[in-house]
C-alpha cells in the first residue's frame, strides 16, 4: 500500500511513500536515527550510509520512502521542531508577535538553527526535497504565526485586509537572511528592534 499525499501538503504536491505496519515501523526507525545524527553533526552527518547504519534499515529501503537524504532530513527535522517554539499568549497582539520574533531569532542562533540553514541551502539544489522542507518545517511555522496574526485581527489590532503571508515574510524573512549571511547578530535586542520596526508599519492604521 502507498500513501499518496502527506497531511498538510497543500500545494506542495504529492509526497508518496509505502504505508502499513512494517513501513510505519521503518519510517519511525529512519526518522529517529536521522534526528540523532542531525543533533550530533548537522546535515553533513546525516548521510544515507549513516542513517542506514544507525537505523538498521537498508539504503535501498530508505530510497523507497524518500527521494533523497535531504528529504529524509527535512521530515525528521520538522518532527523535531514541532514543539520547539510554543506560541506566546500575553494578551497583547504586539507583544505576542514581538516575542515570537525573539523566539525564532533565538532558534536561528542555536545549533538547530545551523541545521535549518543547511537544509534550506541543500533544498536549493535538491528540488525533490524542497516540498518536504515546506510541508514538515515551514508550514508549521507559518501556521503558528497565522494564529498570532488572526488574534490581532480578532482584537481589532490589525486589518483583515493585510495578507498574512506578507506579514510572515516581513517579520521573519530578515531573520533567515541574517542566519544565512551572518551580517547581523541574532540577539534578543536586534530581534525586538526588528519586530518594533515592522509592526509600526503593519499595525499603524489600527493600533
Amino acid at each position: 500500500m502507498w500513501s499518496t499525499k502527506e497531511p498538510g501538503a497543500g500545494g506542495d504536491g504529492i509526497l508518496s511513500h509505502p504505508t502499513g505496519p512494517r513501513s510505519d515501523r521503518i519510517h519511525a526507525q529512519v526518522l529517529a536515527a536521522t534526528q540523532e545524527l542531525l543533533d550530533e553533526g548537522g546535515l553533513p552527518a546525516a548521510t544515507v550510509d549513516a542513517i542506514a547504519q544507525r537505523s538498521g534499515v537498508s539504503k535501498a529501503t530508505i530510497y523507497k520512502h524518500w527521494p533523497s537524504r535531504t528529504a529524509v532530513a527535512a521530515k525528521a527535522f520538522g518532527h523535531m521542531m514541532a514543539e520547539e517554539l510554543p506560541l506566546p499568549d500575553t494578551g497583547n497582539s504586539r507583544d505576542d508577535l514581538t516575542e515570537q520574533v525573539r523566539r525564532v531569532s533565538t532558534f536561528y542562533a542555536s545549533p538547530r538553527g545551523e541545521v535549518f540553514a543547511q537544509l534550506l541551502a541543500a533544498c536549493v539544489d535538491d528540488p525533490a526535497a524542497a516540498p518536504y522542507f515546506r510541508v514538515y518545517f515551514l508550514a508549521g511555522r507559518r501556521e503558528a504565526v497565522t494564529t498570532l496574526w488572526q488574534r490581532a485581527v480578532d482584537r481589532g489590532d490589525a486589518s483583515p485586509d493585510t495578507d498574512v503571508d506578507d506579514v510572515i515574510d516581513i517579520l521573519f524573512g530578515p531573520l533567515i537572511f541574517r542566519r544565512l549571511t551572518g551580517h547581523y547578530d541574532l540577539t534578543d535586542e536586534h530581534a525586538e528592534k526588528l519586530a518594533r520596526t515592522a509592526l509600526d508599519g503593519l499595525m499603524r492604521s489600527t493600533v
